[in-house]
C-alpha cells in the first residue's frame, strides 16, 4: 500500500493523524500499541485496531486480546490497514490466518483548495446544523437505525477537533437536498459524510455543497483537504477530481469474520 510519491511522506502522515483524531469516539482504548475503537456507530473506522505502534506481545495473544474487547462490545473484529500500520508485515500476517480484506478506501488529498467558491443555486439555501440533528439527517438519508444514529451523534459531541455540518435545502418546501461536514485541524480540513438525497442525485449538489465547505474552512485558515472514499464510488470520486483531490494512499479493513460488516 503504497504513499503518493509527488506529497510530501510528513504531509500524508498528519493526514492520517488528522483522520484519527476527526473519527475518535469516547469508546476507544489502547492495547500493546494498537488503538482501539469500538463504538456502534456505522463508520468503520470508529470500530476497528488501528496499529499505529509494532507492541511488545506475540502476534496471536494481541488479537485474542483484541478479540474479547470486541466480542464484549457486541461488534466484529476489524483491523484497519493502511501504509503507516505497524508492524510493517502485519497485513501479510493476517491474510496468512485468513482475515479476509473489505472496504478498500482511498484517502484524496488537495494540495491546494480551490481558489474560487461555487454559488449556491437561487432554489436551495445553505444552512448549518448542530451536531446531533445533522447525524440524524444523514442517518435517515442512510437509512441507519436509531443506535447508528446516536452513536454518529455522541462522537461528533465528543470529538476532539471541532466538525461543522451543512446542509443544502430546497426554498420552496424546505427539503434536504445534501449534506456534508468538515473537521478542521491547524491547516488541514477532512470533508465527511457527504451525502445526496436520491432525488438530487446528477445535479451537481455534492460538488456545490463541498466546495461551499472548503471556501468556510479557507475563509478560517484551512489550505490543505483530504477526505476518505470508498474506491468503486465512481461518481463521487469524480467530484472530487473536480475539486482539486486526487488519490494520495490506500487503506482497507482485515477481519476474520466471514459475515461481518
Amino acid at each position: 500500500m503504497l504513499l503518493r510519491a509527488d506529497l510530501p511522506q510528513a504531509l500524508l502522515s498528519r493526514v492520517e493523524d488528522a483522520g484519527l483524531n476527526a473519527s475518535a469516539p469516547p469508546q476507544q482504548r489502547w492495547l500493546d500499541g494498537w488503538l482501539l475503537r469500538f463504538s456502534p456507530g456505522k463508520a468503520k473506522r470508529a470500530r476497528c485496531i488501528n496499529a499505529v505502534a509494532s507492541g511488545q506481545l506475540p502476534l496471536d495473544e494481541r488479537l485474542a486480546l483484541c478479540r474479547a474487547v470486541f466480542a464484549e462490545a457486541g461488534l466484529p473484529m476489524f483491523v484497519r490497514i493502511t501504509p503507516f500500520t505497524q508492524p510493517a508485515g502485519l497485513d501479510r500476517q493476517l491474510a496468512d490466518l485468513g482475515y479476509h480484506s473489505v472496504d478498500d478506501t482511498r484517502v484524496m488529498v488537495a494540495p491546494e483548495l480551490p481558489a474560487h467558491t461555487e454559488p449556491v443555486p437561487a432554489a436551495f439555501t445553505l444552512e448549518r446544523l448542530p451536531a446531533a440533528d445533522y447525524a440524524e439527517q444523514v442517518g435517515g438519508f442512510r437509512g441507519s437505525p436509531p443506535a447508528q444514529r446516536r452513536a454518529h451523534a455522541e462522537r461528533l459531541a465528543a470529538s476532539p477537533v471541532p466538525y461543522q455540518g451543512w446542509v443544502l435545502r430546497r426554498r420552496d418546501d424546505g427539503l434536504i437536498a445534501a449534506c456534508g461536514q468538515f473537521a478542521t485541524e491547524a491547516e488541514l480540513v477532512g470533508l465527511y459524510d457527504v451525502f445526496t438525497h436520491p432525488e438530487h442525485r446528477g445535479q451537481g449538489l455534492a460538488r456545490v455543497l463541498c466546495s461551499q465547505l472548503l471556501g468556510h474552512a479557507q475563509a478560517a485558515g484551512a489550505r490543505v483537504a483530504y477526505l476518505q472514499v470508498d474506491s468503486d464510488n465512481t461518481p463521487a470520486r469524480a467530484i472530487y477530481h473536480r475539486l482539486g483531490f486526487a488519490d494520495a494512499y490506500a487503506y482497507r479493513y482485515r477481519t476474520p469474520d466471514r459475515d461481518a460488516h
